[in-house]
C-alpha cells in the first residue's frame, strides 16, 4: 500500500511563499499521476495542480502564474511552491496519487492534508 505524507503547511501573510512537500512511501513519483487539492471550509475540494503520468502540468486558473508543482522522484516527493499567497488560498491541502489497477482503471490515494492559513 502507497501511503503519501505532506508537511509544510502553516500560517503565513498575504504576499509570502510557502512550499508544501508530499513524500511517498513507494517509488511512484515518476511513473504515476500526482497532483494537488485543496478545500475551504464549506467548499468542495478542488485540483490545485497536477501532473499526468504523461508529462506537463496543469493548474487551476485561480493559482496559474503564483503555484509551481515539481517533483524529485529520487526522493520520492512532490512539491507545490506556492508564492504571493492570497486570503482565498487558505485551505487544506492534500496530495494524491492515481495508481493504475489491473483492469485498466485507477485508484486515487490521499495524504492526510496538511493545513495552509494565509492571512490578510
Amino acid at each position: 500500500q502507497v501511503q503519501l505524507v505532506e508537511s509544510g503547511g502553516g500560517l503565513v501573510q498575504a504576499g509570502g511563499s510557502l512550499r508544501l512537500s508530499c513524500v511517498a512511501s513507494r517509488s511512484i513519483v515518476s511513473m504515476n499521476a500526482m497532483g494537488w487539492y485543496r478545500q475551504a471550509p464549506g467548499k468542495q475540494r478542488e485540483l490545485v495542480a497536477r501532473m499526468p503520468s504523461g508529462g506537463g502540468t496543469t493548474y487551476a486558473d485561480s493559482v496559474k502564474g503564483r503555484f509551481t508543482i515539481s517533483r524529485d522522484s529520487a526522493k520520492k516527493t512532490v512539491f507545490l511552491q506556492m508564492t504571493s499567497l492570497k486570503a482565498e488560498d487558505t485551505a487544506a491541502y492534500y496530495c494524491a496519487a492515481d495508481l493504475p489497477t489491473y483492469d485498466e482503471h485507477f485508484v486515487r490515494v490521499w495524504g492526510q492534508g496538511t493545513q495552509v492559513t494565509v492571512s490578510s
